[in-house]
């Protein structure tokens, strides 16, 4: 027997953009509203000859003070097969962006992130920096950032790591018609201990004027985790249904 729900409610930009797991929201637009928020809620439970659930739960509020955009996310994601937890992942992350006249602008963030089998029993980073806004037409949006930073690893067996971080993010985005887009971002963040990057392929296909269908494929890969990860790479595919308001 095999019983799912996925819900997912989003409250997006002007310019149509979803919620993601990246630093870097796109610049305003002058009909952007001050005040938005996005939340996002996926459910799959299967069960008869394999008993798994799976939970996906995303939030962000975004305003707007000036030339500032300010933004609060939070993410947690678990997933158990026969009564066994597989993956339990939980972020906490609050950016300040300041913009320019023309295409630069300044950022800066911080993020607490807690996954269980990861290797660290937490992790938090501050980083800031430098971004430029590349390209901004009607088909083609893409920006590019890079700053310094540091991070602090709480290790469940060692010492804890006191990191300097060297950072950089590419943000793309394709408006191929009136009804789809396809973004691709990505976030490389080194340190002497290793390097994490992280990478989101969404499509996105407009059904009506409040309702969306979202396909993504996230990748977040640590090249020297702890000893005792899991794994070094971790990979979420998901079909997302998206309310706008």
């Amino acid at each position: 027997m095999l019983r799912s729900l996925v819900f997912t409610s989003s409250a997006l930009w002007a310019t149509g953009v979803a919620a993601s797991p990246f630093y870097a929201p796109p610049p305003p637009k002058e009909d952007t509203p001050e005040f938005s928020g996005d939340a996002e809620l996926g459910f799959t439970h299967l069960s008869g000859n394999t008993d798994s659930q799976t939970l996906i739960g995303k939030t962000r509020l975004t305003w707007l003070t000036g030339q500032l955009t300010h933004s609060l996310r939070g993410e947690v994601r678990n997933v158990s097969k026969d009564g066994e937890t597989s993956a339990e992942q939980y972020l906490l992350a609050g950016r300040e962006r300041y913009d320019f006249s023309g295409p630069h602008y300044l950022f800066g963030f911080a993020r607490w992130e807690k996954d269980r089998f990861a290797g660290y029993d937490q992790q938090l980073s501050v980083i800031g920096g430098y971004g430029r806004q590349l390209l901004e037409n009607k088909q083609h949006t893409l920006s590019l950032e890079a700053g310094p930073g540091y991070r602090n690893d709480r290790l469940r067996k060692e010492d804890n790591q006191q990191l300097a971080v060297a950072y950089t993010a590419l943000d793309y985005r394709y408006r191929f018609s009136d009804y789809a887009d396809i973004a691709q971002e990505m976030s490389v963040e080194y340190t002497d201990a290793n390097t994490t990057g992280r990478s989101l392929t969404a499509l996105t296909a407009r059904l009506n004027a409040r309702l969306s269908l979202r396909l993504s494929y996230e990748v977040k890969h640590n090249s020297q985790p702890p000893e005792d990860a899991s794994e070094r790479t971790d990979t979420t595919t998901s079909a997302s249904l998206l309310y706008r308001w």
